[in-house]
């Protein structure tokens, strides 16, 4: 492994640096993209032994510059900063260059479900995105899919004050995960790359509903939150995309087989109530 470079894209995003955190101490050259090498975060990552390459998605020579050497790369885009279609050229981009300069085990970061062709636009782009790395035959390849982000609670999409708020139905059970537990499964996609080879896996690490994950919040925070619906349609006047997900999530929802990860990784779920206890400090 110590001869072995992996190119961690987005790594100072929450998922690329979830996974560099992951992987450090494990025998690997870590090279971390990023298009500000002079941020803090960058800085943080370089005093972890991260070499800090300058890169840009929608620059192929960049891209060419900071794939070159790499054994492994990981493919991480940002839908809500790149927009759909960006982030669809964008992944397509990074996964065809770095065939071209001969990485062996390419990972992709994609979304739960993306396989079922759910209708939700930041969903099927990834589906496209996968169909992509999967017809360029990489000698390995893994493809992790998270479901719904923990920490998009605390942002003001769904928390406001006192209020967790969104149009999803009090009785829906949504599976959600913790960033820290998808940079543990994207670091096993390099760790155990042979044994992984070829898989395409959902990963989860909770299943709650709204009301539920109110008093959760509530209990970690020492202050009431309340759940309170909005309509759909008040949703979809700021995205339509967002709320097509919503109702998705209402009709069917993710399907990511918890026990199962359980037993094969290893990897003990963070829960929502261990989670939120960390909002205190934040």
């Amino acid at each position: 492994m110590a001869e072995r470079t992996i190119l961690v894209s987005c790594a100072r995003g929450r998922q690329g640096g979830a996974v560099v955190r992951a992987l450090a101490g494990k025998g690997f050259r870590l090279r971390g993209m990023t298009r500000q090498p002079e941020s803090d975060g960058a800085r943080a990552l370089a005093s972890m032994g991260v070499e800090i390459v300058k890169a840009d998605f929608d620059d192929p020579a960049s891209l060419k510059a900071a794939l070159q050497g790499a054994w492994g790369a990981l493919s991480i885009q940002n839908t809500r900063e790149a927009g759909v279609t960006k982030e669809e050229e964008q992944g397509t981009s990074f996964a065809r260059i770095a065939r071209d300069v001969g990485v062996q085990h390419f990972v992709y970061h994609s979304v739960a479900s993306a396989d079922r062709r759910t209708g939700i636009p930041h969903f099927d782009n990834k589906a496209r995105i996968e169909d992509t790395v999967r017809s360029l035959r990489f000698p390995s390849h893994v493809i992790i899919r998270p479901v719904f982000f923990m920490e998009n609670l605390s942002t003001p999409f769904f928390l406001n004050g006192n209020t967790l708020s969104t149009a999803l139905k009090p009785t829906t059970r949504l599976q959600m995960i913790a960033v820290r537990d998808i940079g543990e499964y994207g670091a096993r996609a390099f760790i155990e790359a042979e044994r992984l080879n070829r898989r395409e896996i959902d990963i989860a690490g909770d299943v709650v509903t709204m009301p539920d994950t109110a008093d959760t919040l509530s209990a970690a925070l020492g202050r009431l939150i309340e759940f309170v619906q909005v309509p759909i349609a008040d949703i979809r006047k700021n995205s339509d995309g967002f709320a097509t997900m919503l109702e998705w999530f209402d009709r069917v929802g993710y399907d990511a087989d918890i026990p199962a990860l359980v037993r094969e990784f290893g990897i003990q779920p963070t829960t929502l109530a261990t989670w939120s206890k960390g909002l205190r400090q934040t």
